[in-house]
Formats: C-alpha cells, sequence, structure tokens
C-alpha cells in the first residue's frame, strides 16, 4: 500500500483504520462509463525546486488521470510545527494533497458501504480559461458498538534521542489515553526498541488494563535506535495473535532517525515482508523537532497502511480520542481514482499533489496494484488546475473511483460527472461554496510554500483570502491558517 503521512486531526482509531471526517452525495457508476471519451532548518526563503511537482499534461495526448487514493495529512501537521517555530518548511516535505485532506469537507456520506463521488470545481480570476477541479469521496461513518475489535501491537521508539520533551513523555500518555478508549473485546501489545527489541507486554485483552499500564509505565529512554528490530518483533507478536474477525495493526511510535541495524525502509520492510502480507496493516506515528520524514514515510506507504505526526499534548489527544471507537475499522482497500477529461473542452490538467500515488491507466481496474485503505466517515480530496478551451461547453469530466470490499476483496465502481456549464463563476465570489474556497486556499498555500506558485496569489492575496473564509466557515483550522500564513509572511 503507498498511502502518505496524515496529521492529527483524525482519531487515533480512526487512522488506525484511515479513517476521518467529510462526505459527498454521488452515484454508482459502471466500468465503461469510468472511460468515456470525456527535518533540519530550511532557508527563510528557498527558491523553487518543482521536485515534487506534478506535470501538466495536455489532454490531446494524455486524457486520463489515474492515482490511489491518500488519506495522510501528516505533511501539514510538520510545516505546521515548522512555521510555528519561525522556519520555512522544507520544500520537499511539503505534500498539498495531505494539506487539503487535513482539513474538514461537508460532503453527504453514500447510503452504503461505498463511495459517495462529488465533483464541481470554479473558474480563476482573470478571464484566462483557468478553473480548479474538485473531486470528493467520501464513505458512510460507523457506529462505535458496531465496529469489530482490534488487536494492536505498539512498537515504541526509546532510544536515547527520544528524550528530548515532546517526544516518549508525549507517546506514554498518548498510550495511557488510548488505553482508556479501548473496548474491552480489543487486545494490545506493546514492544519497545533501543538498541534491541524487548516485548513488555504479549497480546493482552482491555480487561486487562492495569497490566497495560504498568507495561507503558516501563518505558524508559535508553541506548540507539534499531528501527528494524524493533518492527519486526512488532510484526512477529501481531502475527502470532492475528485475529481474521479483528482489524490487526502494528504502530510504530518513533521519531523516525534509524542508526543501528537495518535503516533504510526497503531493508527493514523487506525483514516484515512475511509478517506484513498477512493482513497486519502499518501505521507510523511521528513525533520530535527533529524528524525521520522519508524514512516513516516510506515504511507506512510500503506496508500497507499510513503515516501520522504529532508536535505537542493537544495534538495527540486528539489523535487518540476524536472519533476514536467509531473509526476503527475499514470501508475500502486498495481504493483508487481516475480521471477522463474531455479533450473538447479541457486543454490541459495538472494533479496537485499525489506525486507519489500516480498509476497507468490499465492499472485502475487492475485489482492486484495497490491502492488506498480508506475507513468509515473519511473523506478524500484531490484538486486539478485546469486550462479551458476558449468557449467550450458539454461534458468537462468524468470521475470514478474503484475499490475492494475489505473482507470479500470483490470490487465496486462509482462515478459522476461534471459539465462546463456547472462551474462556479469565480472561485472566491460569494456564491462559491465555502469549503471548496478553502480547499483551493489551504493548496494555494502549501504550493506557495513548495513552489512559490499558488494560482496566480501571493502571501498577502492568500492572507486576505484566510482572513475571510475563517469568519465564514468558523472553522478554528482556518483561523490557525491565517495564523501560519501569518508566520510565513514574517520570515519570506
Amino acid at each position: 500500500m503507498r498511502i502518505r503521512p496524515l496529521s492529527v486531526g483524525a482519531g487515533l482509531v480512526a487512522v488506525l483504520v484511515l479513517a476521518g471526517c467529510g462526505g459527498s452525495g454521488g452515484s454508482a457508476g459502471s466500468a465503461e462509463r469510468a472511460n468515456a471519451p470525456v527535518a533540519s532548518q530550511a532557508p527563510a526563503r528557498p527558491e523553487s525546486t518543482g521536485a515534487d511537482e506534478q506535470d501538466e499534461q495536455e489532454t490531446a495526448t494524455a486524457q486520463i488521470s489515474t492515482f490511489a487514493l491518500d488519506v495522510d495529512t501528516a505533511s501539514y501537521g510538520y510545516a505546521r510545527r515548522t512555521l510555528q517555530e519561525g522556519r520555512w518548511p522544507e520544500p520537499d516535505r511539503i505534500r498539498p494533497e495531505e494539506w487539503v485532506n487535513a482539513f474538514r469537507q461537508d460532503y453527504e456520506e453514500p447510503p452504503d458501504d461505498g463511495f459517495a463521488v462529488h465533483v464541481d470545481g470554479a473558474l480563476l480570476p482573470g478571464g484566462r480559461d483557468e478553473a480548479v477541479l474538485r473531486v470528493g469521496l467520501q464513505t458512510r461513518a460507523t457506529e462505535a458498538a458496531a465496529r469489530r475489535p482490534v488487536n494492536l501491537t505498539f512498537v515504541v521508539d526509546v532510544s536515547g534521542s527520544m528524550a528530548e520533551p515532546g517526544r516518549l513523555d508525549l507517546v506514554k500518555s498518548s498510550l495511557r489515553t488510548l488505553l482508556d478508549q479501548l473496548a474491552p473485546g480489543d487486545q494490545v501489545s506493546i514492544v519497545a526498541f533501543s538498541d534491541e527489541a524487548e516485548v513488555l507486554a504479549s497480546m493482552t485483552p482491555l480487561t486487562a488494563r492495569a497490566d497495560l499500564r504498568a507495561a507503558v509505565d516501563r518505558l524508559t529512554v535508553e541506548g540507539g535506535t534499531n528501527l528494524e528490530s524493533g518492527l519486526v518483533t512488532g510484526y512477529q507478536e501481531a502475527a502470532k495473535a492475528f485475529r481474521p474477525a479483528a482489524t490487526n495493526r502494528v504502530v510504530l511510535l518513533s521519531d523516525g532517525l534509524a542508526n543501528q541495524g537495518e535503516t533504510e525502509w526497503r531493508g527493514i520492510l523487506a525483514q516484515a515482508k512475511e509478517y506484513a502480507a498477512r493482513q497486519v496493516t502499518l501505521l507510523t506515528v511521528g513525533v520530535g523537532r527533529e524528524y525521520g520524514d522519508t524514512l516513516m514515510e516510506q515504511l507506512a506507504d510500503n506496508g500497507d497502511g499510513m503515516a501520522v505526526y504529532v508536535s505537542s499534548q493537544q495534538d495527540a489527544d486528539k489523535l487518540f480520542t476524536t472519533r476514536l471507537t467509531a473509526t476503527i475499522e475499514l470501508r475500502a482497500r486498495d481504493a483508487k481514482a481516475q480521471v477522463v477529461f474531455n479533450p473538447s473542452v479541457v486543454d490541459t490538467y495538472r494533479l496537485i499533489g499525489y506525486e507519489n500515488r500516480a498509476l497507468t491507466t490499465e492499472e485502475f481496474r487492475d485489482d492486484s496494484r495497490d491502492g488506498g485503505e480508506i475507513g468509515p466517515g473519511h473523506a478524500v480530496t484531490a484538486l486539478y488546475a485546469l486550462k479551458l478551451k476558449p468557449g467550450a461547453r458539454g461534458q468537462l469530466a468524468q470521475a470514478t473511483v474503484r475499490w475492494q470490499d475489505p473482507d470479500t476483496r470483490e470490487a465496486s465502481e462509482a462515478g459522476k460527472s461534471l459539465r462546463a456549464a456547472d462551474l462556479a463563476k469565480g472561485v472566491w465570489d460569494k456564491g462559491t461554496p465555502v469549503r471548496l474556497q478553502v480547499d483551493v486556499l489551504v493548496a494555494a498555500f502549501a504550493m506557495y510554500l513548495r513552489e512559490r506558485q499558488a494560482f496566480g496569489l501571493d502571501l498577502p492575496d492568500l492572507a486576505e483570502h484566510s482572513t475571510r473564509l475563517a469568519a465564514l466557515s468558523e472553522d478554528p483550522m482556518v483561523t490557525e491558517l491565517t495564523a501560519l500564513i501569518d508566520k510565513a509572511r514574517a520570515v519570506d
């Protein structure tokens, strides 16, 4: 699975099952319709590198855009901390899709266990036939009482670097919070690692919370960082206690600064491959001012899981408690999206972010090809920058999502189309949906930090729109975004 870091806007077990919030209406689509023709300190003023930039595609030669879904938001969480400390984030750590997916969406939920598909968009200012297209995908939430039990194996880094305030102490308090949230049918094991790994608690039912709390209390800092030993031991523990009727996950909590044993993600996962193949998914939880972003991201991307990042107790409390009991299972495995553009309406398009999620057209219906793992009540949003053909009319694009049932592996699809006439006349106009405006604002800020390009906007423009949208949306995260833009202006 290739899913990338998530920030702390969703609850931990929401994270453990890749779930979150949001929703949009959509209709079931056929296969035929989908193919219709239609961590170091960064410089204060970095130049645009374009290193992760998606290429602009001409519809005459590349009509179809295909990518695996991404539910992660950690890039936003880590960049937020960096900006709050008065530093400009490293451009290669800015992943715009993770920023957008960190924010609440208001899509309607589907009536069943599939996806609702939402497609809308708006023209950009300037009269240059440029527009933004938004594709929103939403799953149905789950009642807490209806979820299946979980087997969670926590692999905790207790090496010397975890002694920094906000690392191991944050992990321990978070684990204690989590133990209070889980249900009697759930089970937890705890593995600690430094120079080598040690099992502090084999798989233990939550009826024995006192034993698990005692294991958490035994977590103390010592030695180096043999992440390979810790992760392999964690997978072994998870495999021994595997329950087919439960959600089985390994949760790695670390700063990702491996310095002993195998230190590259490919080698580490090669050691754990046998266990990971047994439907045991991986979640990486990153902590610390200095953070091994690449290692933690790639472990999650390639370990059938996802990565998150926490920087404060408030973040951890949200992560470990928000919608915890209601979002622990999966709605969809290997979920992918495909957007087919009409060349008579769209001249060029550019997918914002999702660089590491790109698939070929043929891989969309290749069910052996990894996609995203999506939990109940989760929204995934993708934005496209479009250049339209002058005066073009008719269907603009068809968006389709394909996924597999988590248990039966049966594949299903849903889709929705959008006509050029349905685009809002101006992205910042009063009648344009507020959530669409917020998504464009968030993506634009991320793009500016990474590429110095933001739909023609500069930081003062972004600050103006953010201030207005914070009042309109009454969303604390948009208010926070306004403060982050001000921080960026101060170091720009």
